[in-house]
């Protein structure tokens, strides 16, 4: 939700800010669904492709911060403005590290490749797609100060966490009946790992959502 100021190029920075955001955000979904995309398909070069826009990632976030930062010092925000300015250097840094979260995965993929798959893909991208969704709520919820948006994906991780132990009790297994699966296996566990991180960084933004809007920090009391 937006508010109207006296000064219209000061509205037109905030919606710069948020502008830039939303793109950060763009980038870093198209990398989840890339880096998955590359699992399934066995697609070497797309996984590549995911490791590069990594730095791509980071320099939009230096930008995000270097705008952050000018408007702190030359616009003096308060109250709800101060709140939005100081969270979106926040919410950057959880974008920047779904990105490092996506290129490891990419990593893990072009590892995977060299040898045959250890199973059909199943959970991992359904795993991936619910990631997705998270991300892009909880920054909508941003875009639009939707608190119970929010709330909402805060719940969401809780299905995520739950299918991640399900797909490292499922890999632990095919370890313990064949040692031949091990190098494969691990390297999946990892994936499912980086995802889960990946829904704990949107349930971060999610937090933060909430405490612009709300006044209220409800980190570490959702259950």
């Amino acid at each position: 939700m937006e508010r109207v100021h006296i000064s219209a190029s000061y509205d037109m920075e905030l919606n710069d800010l948020r502008t830039r955001i939303l793109a950060m955000g763009g980038k870093v979904e198209m990398m989840i669904a890339g880096s998955i995309k590359a699992l399934v398909d066995r697609d070497t070069p797309l996984a590549e492709q995911v490791i590069a826009q990594d730095h791509e990632v980071n320099t939009l976030e230096v930008a995000v911060d270097e705008k952050c930062l000018e408007l702190l010092a030359l616009r003096q925000p308060a109250a709800r403005d101060l709140r939005f300015i100081t969270l979106a250097l926040k919410i950057v840094t959880d974008l920047e590290r779904i990105g490092d979260q996506c290129a490891n995965i990419a990593k893990r993929v072009r590892e995977l490749n060299v040898d045959p798959p250890l199973k059909p893909y199943i959970d991992l991208p359904r795993m991936a797609q619910w990631t997705e969704t998270m991300l892009k709520e909880a920054l909508d919820a941003f875009v639009r100060g939707d608190a119970e948006l929010a709330i909402k994906v805060c719940g969401d991780d809780n299905f995520v966490d739950d299918l991640n132990v399900q797909i490292q009790r499922e890999l632990l297994t095919y370890m313990i009946e064949d040692p031949q699966t091990i190098s494969r296996a691990m390297r999946l566990t990892y994936i499912s790992k980086y995802l889960e991180r990946i829904a704990d960084h949107a349930t971060n933004i999610a937090e933060m959502v909430i405490f612009m809007v709300k006044g209220k920090d409800i980190r570490h009391t959702i259950a």
